[in-house]
């Protein structure tokens, strides 16, 4: 039958002088030394990959974190934007809903008037008609009598007046008559008394201290009477009296001649007349 050997396997080859394990050294010592190297590129080469890596990692987060703030701000906005369409939707609805209730309410009023004016008209119809009912009362109760009175009061003033007129004229024609009449008479009485002061005048010329002597005699009594006039209208006189002398009406006359008796000295000095000084004189011609 003879075997076949398909495959087989060292586990282990050695010599008893070492030679194969020393052969193996050098290059074990290579293998490990480009093992170290290898090693150590392939630690840079991890190192500049991790790095690139974790900047690419940055970088992306960066890139995520802009694009999150992105659709954040997006969000956002288009969140205001609707609030905004949102708000002005209500509020365009809350006007619409006061001005619906305003118009309701001012149907309601309108309403309201309209049923005050028509209660108001049928009360002023009312109020007409009893006014129409009163005047006719009135007219038959106290117009037509009224009218029948004032006919006759109207009939009654214009007889009366006409009396009044004609009495008027009466006494207008009866004034006028007397009035020529005192005219004729104060007419007369002035030509009188101009003859009087032209004849006076005449005397005066002729006789002029004497005439004006007569003048101041016969003033002497109304200036006596004018002096004394106070003492008629008095009602009580009190007199004091000092023990001597006139006492009571007596005292009173006294005083009043005392006066009376200062006259011609008065008149001298008013008028330069000296009236003791007249007397004695002759009479003397213009």
């Amino acid at each position: 039958m003879g075997i076949s050997v398909v495959s087989y396997t060292l586990k282990d080859i050695h010599d008893d002088q070492d030679y194969l394990h020393s052969l193996g050294k050098a290059r074990t010592a290579q293998v490990q030394k480009d093992a170290r190297i290898g090693e150590a590129e392939a630690k840079r080469d991890a190192g500049i990959r991790e790095a690139k890596a974790k900047q690419e990692k940055v970088s992306a987060q960066y890139l995520s974190e802009i694009e999150m703030a992105k659709a954040q701000r997006d969000y956002e906005l288009k969140k205001a934007a609707y609030d905004i369409e949102v708000n002005t939707r209500r509020a365009q609805a809350d006007l619409a809903y006061q001005l619906q209730v305003a118009k309701t309410k001012q149907q309601i009023e309108e309403q309201r008037v309209q049923v005050q004016v028509v209660e108001r008209a049928q009360q002023v119809a009312v109020q007409e008609q009893e006014i129409a009912r009163r005047e006719k009362e009135l007219e038959a109760r106290v117009r037509k009598p009224a009218e029948a009175e004032r006919y006759k009061l109207e009939r009654l003033a214009e007889a009366e007046k006409s009396q009044l007129i004609m009495q008027a004229e009466a006494e207008a024609e009866s004034v006028r008559m007397r009035g020529e009449a005192q005219a004729f008479a104060i007419g007369a009485r002035a030509r009188a008394e101009a003859e009087q002061m032209a004849k006076k005048a005449e005397a005066f010329q002729l006789y002029q201290e004497a005439a004006q002597l007569d003048m101041l005699l016969e003033k002497l009594p109304q200036v006596a009477e004018e002096i004394s006039g106070p003492l008629t209208s008095a009602n009580k006189i009190t007199m004091v009296s000092s023990g001597s002398g006139a006492v009571g009406a007596a005292k009173v006359t006294g005083e009043v001649l005392d006066i009376l008796s200062r006259l011609p000295e008065s008149v001298e000095r008013l008028t330069g007349i000296s009236i003791s000084q007249v007397n004695h004189k002759p009479l003397r011609t213009a």
